[in-house]
């Protein structure tokens, strides 16, 4: 094995996570994997001491600051819920939606240039991610406003087991008309938040033969 390297690591993390939400899927379904799923977190928390070995010995950070710049974070993004100093708030919010909204205000205030709702998706989420993350913001930021290109929502089945089914047949028959779906849905939400150049430079590396 080489040299172990912040990119070198990528795709253990990647898998790791992965297999965290295998994890979780398999217990939502009915199994029990308390310890499996202790086992995955694990896994996935090497991954971070791993990663800030590699900065430690670079001299740019350690993993007790990776641990205290969240902690800092969560505190500064959750006033409804942390005091400046970390203690708890004495009362919380009594709804999701009140959580969000105080939520989004701090995320607003550290970065009061940010017109774009969909800056810091990661792009290169799996399509359906990609999707369902970029129509959230885009719904929190009052509608898709660097685009203007409202999204017509398809009839979907009652069910998620159901809409799975569906989702599976689009996939099918995509691949018999010779269509990579991921490709085209990932190319439909960079139309989507207004990233057309984007996506056209990045149409032949995305393409899979």
């Amino acid at each position: 094995m080489g040299e172990l390297t912040h990119e070198s690591l990528v795709e253990y993390l990647i898998e790791e996570a992965y297999e965290v939400v295998d994890s979780i899927e398999a217990g939502a379904a009915g199994t029990d994997t308390a310890d499996e799923l202790r086992g995955e977190l694990g896994d996935v928390l090497l991954q971070v001491v791993l990663h800030a070995r590699l900065a430690e010995e670079r001299g740019q950070f350690t993993f007790d600051d990776v641990a205290r710049t969240i902690t800092e974070k969560m505190v500064r993004r959750n006033p409804h819920v942390f005091r400046p100093d970390g203690s708890l708030q004495d009362s919380f919010p009594a709804t999701v939606e009140e959580i969000v909204e105080k939520w989004d205000a701090v995320k607003k205030a550290e970065k009061p240039g940010r017109s774009d709702p969909f800056e810091g998706i990661p792009p290169h989420l799996p399509a359906l991610a990609l999707a369902q993350k970029s129509l959230d913001r885009a719904e929190r930021s009052g509608g898709p406003e660097r685009t203007g290109r409202p999204v017509a929502a398809a009839e979907v089945p009652d069910s998620e087991a159901a809409l799975g089914d569906l989702l599976l047949a689009v996939v099918a028959g995509s691949r018999e008309k010779g269509f990579d779906a991921e490709r085209a849905l990932r190319a439909a939400v960079r139309r989507y938040q207004g990233r057309d150049g984007d996506a056209t430079k990045r149409e032949g590396s995305d393409a899979v033969p």
